[in-house]
């Protein structure tokens, strides 16, 4: 009994420690994989809601901005400033037809003319109740600023219609010859920003646009409209009342607080009361220098939360497994020792095993021979399945081109709307200049037109070149025709993102022995990807380097993109494999370009640059000298251009 004693204590004391241990370490593991989700929750919602308010802060700028040459054009129309030389005399409706047709046309909300002493002489509203014609508006900075000689913008709440709008105005002169002349009126433009609040309720955020009182000018909830980011003091609602920025509107405080600061231009925020209470968001800032505001977009912290939540339960479940993977190992500890009594037991039914394992022996050889037979016929299967994969092989190197042909579709469709409207003008020109018996311009304008449909066929030729399928007898092909080919085709995609293109090309012909067709689609394929990579990123860069090492020639591609995760290098050549979003792509590029290169004798490799972005490499057998296939090439690249 004495001796037994410490074997019954000792498990009853392991016990007790897996009963404290277990659910502490499942606390632990839980919340450690909460945090690392949420840092990387918050890194993604980061980077989406800095994408959205770049686009909308671009967005409100342009909008305001394409309005702002109209107050100068109406001012130096000779109506208003003959209106405005002796306005007592002439009747002012002519004029505001004319500003009301302005309006109508620039799609804004008011144009109205004022006389140097801030009165409204002419008004495109001259026919509504509320109408500035007769009213002063010498309180207004735009005004000011105007009839100082300088253009004048201005925000705020309207006298007459309490609409927030902007306002433009620019000053009007009748001699602006003389040195000391000053102006002798103002015209003023107001633009709603209603169309714009309008754009921003189909966005899973919630945009703010605020002054430099911190007054919420613009919001893309009708509630947050004219409050507050902090409580006014006394003082400070004074002074905003005597602007008439915004007559007499509470400016109540809108709830808005900060939870914590996660860098210089955002944090986590959230709302005491109002539309917005009961939740945290992402508050990212972004300062809209030209108009003196800042614009702030808030995401909703909803996705961080159910991924730290997700997070914490994989964590948990993986938790769980490890321990029942222990208790199993445990268990099997035990089966063990068991086996180990049964050990005689079994070597006695050795013998009888022995004779049931002849049996079976004679009867699975029996099987493996039927089974020879049947592998026979496989084998002959698979044969003939290797030559369909083969085909279709090549029929899906064909399509994956034309998909790429498609995604070159929209910029050859504006490289061809250009030409087209200047073939119209100039064909409308020469028709002019016909009924005119002016022969030497039609003449010209019939050249242009000649110039124009050539440019047209060149684009089209390059469509044909590309979609047309590879010839199998390998050639001479020029490197940098290939790069300069690939570049042609992305040149509009290239322009709009304002890639910059580095070349690092040797002064001589580099030929490789390879086909021209499959080589170049290889290199729209690696441009194409390195383009997509680049997508949203600030300052892109390709850099196109060509490489002779001994008897071979290095094709290499690079982008100043995120780069490979280490853990895709080995995989991104797979069929099928892509880290790109549902519907954006199949995995196939890679994969059929690395065949492709096998084909032709060659390497395709893919790596990361040190300094950030994605390195493809394309090695091929140096072709020292082209002989008749140099002139076949050239033929086929003359077509390119």
């Amino acid at each position: 009994m004495t001796g037994g004693q410490p074997a019954t204590r000792l498990p009853t004391a392991w016990r007790r420690w897996l009963l404290l241990l277990v659910p502490l370490g499942l606390g632990v593991v839980m919340w450690q994989a909460a945090e690392v989700a949420r840092v990387q929750a918050l890194q993604d919602l980061h980077q989406d809601a800095d994408n959205e308010l770049r686009l909308s802060a671009a967005g409100l700028s342009g909008h305001l901005s394409r309005h702002d040459y109209l107050p100068q054009l109406l001012a130096s129309r000779e109506a208003v400033r003959r209106f405005l030389a002796s306005p007592a005399s002439q009747d002012p409706m002519p004029l505001n037809l004319l500003l009301d047709r302005f309006r109508a046309a620039a799609d804004v909300s008011d144009i109205y003319l004022l006389d140097r002493h801030a009165d409204t002489l002419a008004a495109s509203n001259w026919h509504r109740p509320d109408t500035f014609i007769g009213q002063n508006y010498a309180f207004r900075s735009y005004y000011s600023d105007a009839i100082a000689g300088r253009e004048g913008r201005f925000y705020g709440l309207g006298v007459q219609s309490l609409e927030r709008g902007y306002y433009f105005s620019a000053p009007v002169w009748l001699d602006d010859t003389a040195p000391d002349a000053t102006p002798d009126g103002v015209m003023v433009v107001k633009v709603l920003l209603d169309a714009v609040e309008a754009s921003w309720a189909d966005q899973d955020a919630e945009l703010l646009i605020t002054d430099a009182d911190d007054i919420i000018f613009m919001a893309s909830r009708p509630e947050l409209r004219l409050a507050s980011l902090h409580p006014l003091s006394g003082e400070e609602r004074r002074a905003l009342l005597d602007t008439r920025r915004y007559a007499d509107e509470p400016l109540a405080h809108s709830g808005f607080e900060v939870i914590e600061p996660l860098g210089e231009r955002s944090r986590l925020v959230s709302f005491a009361d109002g539309p917005l209470a009961g939740e945290r968001y992402l508050g990212l800032t972004r300062t809209l220098s030209e108009f003196g505001w800042e614009m702030h977009i808030l995401k909703p912290m909803t996705p961080v939360v159910q991924a730290q939540w997700v997070s914490a339960l994989l964590a948990g479940g993986l938790y769980g497994i490890v321990l029942l993977g222990g208790g199993i190992g445990w268990q099997r500890l035990r089966l063990r020792r068991e086996r180990e009594l049964f050990a005689e037991r079994e070597r006695r039914t050795l013998a009888r095993a022995r004779d049931e394992l002849e049996r079976n022996v004679e009867r699975r050889t029996r099987d493996l021979v039927e089974t020879n037979r049947r592998l026979s016929g496989e084998i002959e299967e698979r044969r003939r399945a290797e030559e369909d994969l083969r085909q279709t092989r090549d029929e899906l190197i064909q399509a994956a081109k034309l998909a790429v042909l498609g995604q070159l579709a929209a910029g050859i469709n504006h490289e061809l709307n250009q030409p087209l409207a200047a073939i119209r003008a100039y064909a409308e020109n020469a028709r002019a200049f016909l009924e005119r018996q002016r022969p030497e311009s039609v003449d010209q304008n019939l050249e242009q037109i000649v110039e124009l449909t050539a440019r047209m066929a060149e684009i089209s030729a390059q469509l044909r070149q590309f979609s047309r399928k590879g010839d199998e007898a390998l050639s001479a092909v020029s490197v940098t025709d290939c790069f300069e080919y690939a570049l042609r085709l992305f040149q509009t995609r290239l322009q709009e993102a304002d890639v910059r293109i580095e070349r690092r090309f040797p002064e001589t012909t580099v030929w490789v022995r390879a086909d021209l067709v499959r080589l170049e689609q290889v290199l729209v394929n690696l441009i194409g990807n390195a383009l997509q990579a680049m997508a949203g990123r600030p300052q892109p860069q390709l850099v196109l380097r060509v490489e002779t090492p001994e008897d071979e020639v290095r094709l290499v591609v690079e982008d100043s993109g995120p780069g490979i995760p280490e853990a895709y290098l080995g995989r991104i050549f797979e069929p099928f494999f892509t880290t790109k979003s549902p519907g954006s792509g199949l995995g196939l590029g890679l994969s059929i370009s690395s065949r492709i290169i096998d084909d032709l004798g060659g390497r395709l490799t893919a790596s990361n640059r040190a300094e950030g972005g994605a390195r493809f490499t394309i090695s091929l057998p140096r072709e020292r000298r082209p002989a008749l296939t140099g002139a076949r090439h050239d033929q086929e690249s003359a077509s390119h251009a």
